[in-house]
């Protein structure tokens, strides 16, 4: 992908899917999912919005993404929640950003583990109980979770920022939608290792480490 970069078309998919993220995010923001009484239709429409339709192994990996993010969420509002549903409808902005950086982990790690299946299969059809994917992919989501943005950190910068001209911001979390969709471009070319400068959207300042 250094030399193609537009190799599986993972970067056109990977920055469509954050685009549609952040469209999910700001939806979230003003209504909230209705954990408790059904889950599993928030976690079809989630796929199903964030994911999008299309039908190469790309898309597939990022349907997938979608969907284990969508349950980490679930576990963890529980969790915080005690099962109870969110407070006032909405979705505490820390849930919000915790979202936004497990999606561009999982969809590395969901990419790598159908290639490296792929692989598998070519080289070793008899063996795939071995399922080297599995544990790879998984160890490199928890490296890639790092270099992802955090839409709350840059909300608290404005936040000072804004104090600091003696500006307001009204609702800090209500911007964290328009902020994670400006961070896509960058955030794409960190998890995957990009020269980042050649992504549409790119900003100097954005360069960072990559995986």
């Amino acid at each position: 992908m250094r030399e193609d970069q537009s190799a599986f078309g993972l970067v056109d998919a990977a920055t469509e899917a954050g685009y549609r993220l952040a469209d999910v995010m700001a939806t979230l923001v003003d209504e909230g999912p209705d954990f408790v009484e059904d889950p599993e239709a928030f976690l079809a429409r989630f796929t199903n919005e964030v994911g999008g339709r299309g039908g190469t192994l790309t898309d597939a990996a990022i349907r997938r993404a979608a969907a284990d993010t969508a349950e980490r969420l679930l576990e963890r509002q529980q969790a915080e929640s005690g099962g109870g549903a969110p407070a006032g409808g909405g979705l505490a902005g820390d849930l919000l950003c915790l979202l936004y950086q497990w999606f561009f982990a999982d969809i590395v790690s969901e990419f790598l583990r159908s290639v490296i299946a792929e692989k598998v299969k070519l080289v070793a059809p008899v063996l795939p109980v071995l399922d080297p994917g599995d544990h790879i992919a998984d160890w490199v989501a928890d490296k890639v979770l790092s270099l992802v943005p955090n839409p709350c950190e840059e909300a608290a910068e404005l936040v000072e920022k804004a104090k600091s001209v003696e500006s307001d911001i009204e609702d800090p979390v209500g911007s964290l939608p328009e902020i994670a969709r400006s961070l896509v471009p960058g955030t794409v070319g960190k998890v995957l290792g990009l020269v980042v400068e050649n992504i549409p959207g790119y900003q100097e300042g954005d360069e960072g480490e990559s995986a």
